[in-house]
């Protein structure tokens, strides 16, 4: 199907999914550019952990591409949470569509301490709230596709809907956000992005897509494998790692797989290459002017013991999945049952989680197995500690290292 080309901005272009996202835009025929202020790779530094797989810088990135592809991305270098470089920026690549990843999208960096809280929600909020401002001066029909979380609807004991519920209460009816029930900080700081998105658009006329997404895994696509300088990350740290990535790694190392409380907590999840086509689906479909719109962006949803399973079926070793005590203050048990219909309709077509997939996963931690730090992988940031027992962040990259 014939795609239109677009000239799409992507804030967070040097992250996991920001880079990718970038490349298989640009091989689809868009004119795409690229910001980053390289905070995700500061966040390695204090923390003292690191991508399993190693990447190049951002400017090697693009260099890299244009020789491979023949295609070119320009880069801009600054943050969100200065208004006058949003503002420059949006004058200078006049961007149809923007994409935006760019926020500290760590849960339990968000809960090390008072200070990664309020730096996760003013780096997250402010950043966004520049943006909504920069297009509504500038080009209200910038179409702002924005990356949400699952994690704001929290784990209600009915159906999470895409983004709106229908309530009937006393004998009338109304269709109202669905409600949210954050985790942590960091999810807290996404709910007041929807909100405050969904305001710009009712009294400035403009136009969003929330992608509230799941767990996402893979770490290859067909735009990465064109050469190792265009691989994106893989983090299977305590801090920003996935549990399917954290799984993965011990396995392959021997380590028995830690399943944080009873492992009944579920989540949707989807493909790396599911979030591809889920961003330009979204992008080439945009709403009416003044829509806020709510895709639910994730295939399937599985819970931590099925994840641990999946992963020592597929692996070829003795694998032991061994349970401790949960650092966060979540549900072990709960119903979990969501809708993800819209972007089907729009057509996409879903990468399942199938054992050949973790056996991927598998051999890309093989390769690097030499990279691998153990002490990463296990929790220090705990939800329900008093405040006296928190560890500082000196303290936490100390734990890590």
């Amino acid at each position: 199907m014939e795609v239109k080309s677009l000239r799409i901005l992507v804030l967070g272009g040097d992250g996991y999914l920001g880079w990718p996202t970038a490349l298989h835009l640009s091989r689809r025929g868009h004119e795409v550019s690229v910001v980053d202020n390289f905070t995700r790779r500061h966040y390695d530094h204090e923390m003292g952990v690191d991508s399993l797989v190693p990447i190049v810088s951002l400017q090697q990135r693009v260099r890299r591409w244009e020789e491979v592809s023949g295609l070119h991305i320009e880069m801009y270098v600054g943050d969100l949470t200065d208004a006058d470089f949003v503002d420059r920026t949006l004058r200078a690549c006049v961007p149809e569509a923007i994409v935006h990843f760019a926020e500290q999208r760590s849960a339990p960096y968000s809960m090390i301490d008072r200070r990664h809280a309020v730096y996760t929600q003013v780096n997250n909020v402010v950043g966004n709230l520049n943006l909504l401002y920069a297009i509504a001066e500038q080009d209200p029909s910038i179409h702002l596709v924005k990356l949400g979380t699952m994690g704001e609807y929290g784990t209600p004991n009915i159906d999470i809907e895409e983004g709106f519920i229908e309530v009937t209460h006393k004998g009338r009816t109304d269709v109202l956000p669905y409600p949210k029930q954050p985790g942590s900080f960091y999810h807290l700081s996404k709910v007041h992005d929807s909100h405050n998105i969904m305001f710009a658009c009712r009294i400035w006329g403009l136009r969003s897509t929330d992608l509230n997404q799941g767990i996402v895994y893979g770490q290859q696509t067909e735009e990465t494998a064109l050469h190792p300088d265009l691989a994106t990350r893989f983090d299977y740290d305590a801090v920003f790692g996935t549990v399917l990535n954290r799984f993965c790694v011990q396995a392959v190392v021997g380590h028995p797989l830690t399943v944080y409380g009873e492992g009944g907590q579920t989540r949707g999840m989807l493909d790396i290459r599911d979030t591809l086509a889920c961003v330009e689906l979204a992008a080439t479909n945009p709403p009416e002017p003044g829509e806020y719109r709510v895709f639910n962006q994730f295939t399937e949803s599985f819970s931590v013991n099925q994840m641990a399973e999946m992963v020592a079926e597929a692996h070829s070793g003795p694998v032991r999945i061994e349970h401790l005590d949960p650092p966060r203050v979540e549900l072990q048990q709960h119903y979990y049952r969501a809708a993800h219909t819209k972007l089907l309709d729009l057509g996409l077509v879903p990468h399942l989680l199938e054992p050949s997939t973790i056996r991927s996963l598998l051999e890309v931690v093989e390769r690097h197995r030499d990279r691998v730090d153990l002490q990463a992988v296990l929790p220090t940031v705990r939800w329900s500690a008093t405040s006296s027992s928190l560890p500082t962040a000196k303290g936490l990259a100390e734990q890590v290292r």
